[in-house]
């Protein structure tokens, strides 16, 4: 349903620690994935990577600090960014977010240092989305405000659970009444632009539980939920309970009506659902996730983080996928060393940006407009991609997909399935662009026949 990885997509990655794989091949590169405008303008993520203490459900790119090494972790973030803003050659940076990790774990002061450093190099739009992703302890909650004076202006709250017992058992370091306080305040400072992320599919969890749980939840709430199910990640501790038999989590049929469930709660309540996982009221949506679902570019600064641009200050034509080092230790002494962290650079072809724009854009309720789609792919258009394919064909028969003059996109029903959905759409995708090749090449070879002397 929700926070999986679907096995036909790795490929498709999101700008903090995710699974990337590039093809080898080095034919069909896409020399039109991005307009003039588009490169000239991203979003910047930066990560932190440290956490006072690992979550037991969680496996992303996240440490525990040994000592205090604020002062060159801010040196680091502020030379990489410099750098890659250099290679990018963008003149705009629409939005900045701060994830981690705990990010709110940082000091006020290492915030502002990159957000100088943005300034310095590019424009950095006066009213732009500035993210921090905050966790509701009283340190993080106490730093609020010192956060919001070195230009955060978005804060994202770690709630998870309104239950003490679930937060302890996940590992979470605040209870209830701190995530409570911690939303006071951050809507105190920051006004409409609020989100806090919760968690359902948790051990021991119902559906009428859960249903308690959104109702308290709303009462406190502005004007941003987001929505996660809890996956077990080989290697975590959760996983390994459950594995061994210690713990049980809600089978598939409970999460599908939790997930449901919180929809039509939310929806009951005038939040939009805007993608999988994302709902919002009065238009307050998360700008600088928009900026991934749409498929546009956006650079990625600090230990694992990911990024997608066009190297313009080295001579690149086409966009790249950029894999930050994960280790802290190790991107410290390749930023000291050569100003920036990027373990691995992958040419992205004109395959797999259109399948990026596909994952991506289907999360959201919208889905991909015509227009939009064309700005990727000019020579074959929805409706040829997909119009005609007897797979998507039936999705759309069973009301799950629409395809009409707006856009692609799934229906109610077919977003709260849409791991199902999507691989059909990627063959169909994949084999119209391979046709497409074969084509060319044979046509190519006529033209080339035809030509030669006799």
């Amino acid at each position: 349903m929700i926070k999986r990885t679907f096995p036909a997509v790795r490929r498709v990655l999101s700008p903090g620690v995710r699974y990337f794989s590039g093809r080898d091949t080095t034919e069909d590169v896409c020399d039109g994935t991005d307009s003039p405008h588009d490169t000239k303008q991203a979003s910047l993520y930066v990560h932190w990577p440290y956490c006072l203490r690992r979550c037991s459900y969680c496996s992303f790119n996240k440490y525990i600090a040994r000592e205090d090494n604020s002062h060159i972790m801010t040196q680091c973030f502020q030379r990489e960014t410099e750098t890659l803003l250099q290679l990018s050659q963008v003149s705009s940076i629409t939005s900045v977010f701060f994830g981690g990790g705990t990010p709110s774990l940082a000091h006020p002061s290492t915030v502002a240092a990159i957000l100088e450093a943005v300034s310095k190099h590019v424009n950095l739009f006066d009213k732009a989305e500035i993210t921090l992703e905050v966790n509701p302890t009283p340190v993080g909650m106490s730093k609020l405000k010192d956060f919001c004076h070195a230009g955060v202006n978005r804060v994202s709250i770690g709630v998870q659970s309104l239950q003490d017992d679930d937060l302890i058992f996940l590992g979470r370091d605040h209870s209830c009444h701190q995530a409570l306080q911690t939303i006071e305040e951050a809507r105190r400072l920051c006004p409409g632009r609020v989100s806090i992320d919760v968690m359902f599919g948790r051990p021991r969890q119902s559906i009428e539980s859960w249903e308690n749980e959104l109702s308290e939840l709303l009462k406190v709430c502005d004007d941003h939920v987001s929505l996660y199910q809890l996956t077990l990640e080989r290697g975590t501790q959760l996983f390994k309970q459950v594995q061994r038999g210690e713990v049980a989590v809600p089978g598939d049929d409970v999460t599908a009506e939790m997930y449901q469930c919180a929809r039509r709660t939310l929806h009951q309540h005038g939040f939009l659902q805007y993608e999988v996982s994302n709902f919002a009221r009065h238009n307050a949506v998360s700008h600088h996730n928009m900026s991934y679902w749409k498929g546009r570019q956006y650079i990625g600064v600090g230990p694992g983080a990911h990024g997608r641009f066009v190297p313009l200050g080295e001579g690149g034509v086409v966009r790249e996928a950029r894999i930050q080092t994960l280790e802290p230790d190790v991107w410290i002494r390749e930023v000291q060393q050569r100003g920036h962290g990027t373990r691995r650079r992958i040419q992205l072809h004109h395959l797999d940006v259109l399948e990026e724009v596909l994952v991506m854009g289907m999360r959201t309720t919208e889905g991909i407009n015509h227009k939009h789609w064309e700005l990727f792919s000019p020579q074959l258009g929805l409706h040829e991609v997909f119009g005609k394919s007897n797979d998507v064909q039936e999705l759309l028969q069973s009301g799950q997909l629409i395809l009409d003059d707006r856009s692609l996109r799934c229906s109610w029903d077919g977003l709260a399935v849409l791991d199902s959905i999507l691989p059909a759409l990627l063959v169909e995708l994949e084999t119209k662009i391979l046709q497409r090749r074969q084509r060319n090449h044979s046509s190519d070879g006529q033209t080339e026949q035809a030509s030669s002397p006799r």
